[in-house]
C-alpha cells in the first residue's frame, strides 16, 4: 500500500465512502508502523483523543483553519459507542 498522506487526506473528506477509506488507511498504518505511534493502546489512544478534543480549538487556530460551526458529536459519540460491540 502506498504511503498514505493523512494531514493531507482528512481535510478531503467529505463523504462516508472517503470516512471509510480513511480508517481503513488509520488501521493499515497501525498495522504497519505501530512502533512509531505514540498511542498505540486503546487506552492511550482514547486518553489522547480527549486531550486533542479539548485543545482542538488551538489546533485549528494555529493551522489558519477554520473550527466547523456546527459539529455532530453524538454522531462521533454513536461511532465510538457501536465499534464498543460492533462485530
Amino acid at each position: 500500500m502506498a504511503s498514505f498522506d493523512f494531514r493531507n487526506e482528512v481535510s478531503r473528506i467529505e463523504s462516508r465512502e472517503d470516512f471509510l477509506r480513511f480508517l481503513d488507511a488509520l488501521r493499515n498504518d497501525y498495522t504497519a508502523n505501530s512502533d512509531e505511534w505514540e498511542n498505540a493502546d486503546l487506552p492511550s489512544y482514547l486518553e489522547a483523543m480527549k486531550a486533542w478534543t479539548g485543545d482542538m480549538d488551538g489546533y485549528f487556530r494555529s493551522r489558519g483553519i477554520e473550527l466547523p460551526a456546527s459539529i455532530p458529536w453524538s454522531l462521533f459519540a454513536n461511532i465510538l459507542l457501536a465499534a464498543k460491540m460492533y462485530e
